[in-house]
């Protein structure tokens, strides 16, 4: 089975998150900021795009005021504008016909997974869908990945986790699978992908075909 992560993996969300940052940031005053800018805070969920947005932090006293008012809002735009990366509906498709299972583990709340991907056709071909929330610890635990692997009927052991954050890999790790790190996901300047401890790297999707090929 292969599993994926949602922002900056399988679904190009950096639209309708900096849209939401920056309807937030006129809110309190400030300009708006460049997609360019936000993009590679994308897969930090509401801490890196507070921290970007705001230069805040878990342990600012205003912090968890500020990430409730963003989620408000992310919550009326999160479907304006999700587009799957280039190759993604083909990989999807090809895995489908060669029934290869496929699932999603992210640590984006349900309140926000389940909608997403009912709005771009994907919620119900998926062998699983867990977000962050569905279990006790989200990534970098693997907690989330092996209750993917408990929906699926799957083992650990023969599951790929793709992901652009090294808490991907972390949990892909910590969980018994093959990691892969998808290079044109959501990553910054400040990333060292190459030291995550990755077994592979990706620079589109469609070249996760030749690990299923490599596979079989």
């Amino acid at each position: 089975m292969i599993l994926f992560d949602l922002d900056g993996t399988l679904v190009d969300t950096a639209h309708d998150l900096a849209y939401a940052l920056n309807l937030q940031r006129e809110r309190h005053g400030l300009t708006i900021l460049p997609l360019a800018t936000i993009r590679p805070f994308a897969s930090h969920g509401s801490r890196g795009l507070l921290s970007v947005g705001f230069a805040l932090s878990p342990e600012d006293e205003s912090f968890e005021a500020m990430r409730e008012e963003y989620l408000a809002l992310y919550d009326q735009v999160l479907t304006r504008k999700p587009i799957l990366f280039d190759g993604v509906a083909e990989l999807l498709e090809t895995l489908d016909n060669k029934t290869v299972p496929w699932g999603v583990v992210t640590n984006k709340p349900r309140r926000f997974t389940q909608p997403l991907l009912q709005n771009i056709g994907l919620l119900e071909r998926a062998a699983c869908v867990v977000s962050g929330d569905d279990a006790p610890r989200p990534k970098p635990y693997p907690d989330t990945l092996f209750l993917a692997c408990e929906q699926a009927g799957v083992s650990p052991q023969r599951c790929w986790y793709v992901g652009d954050a090294e808490r991907d890999i972390e949990a892909g790790r910590a969980a018994g699978m093959q990691t892969v790190v998808a290079m044109y996901g959501y990553l910054g300047e400040a990333d060292q992908p190459e030291n995550w401890g990755a077994d592979v790297f990706v620079n589109a999707p469609l070249e996760l075909l030749k690990l299923i090929d490599d596979k079989n």
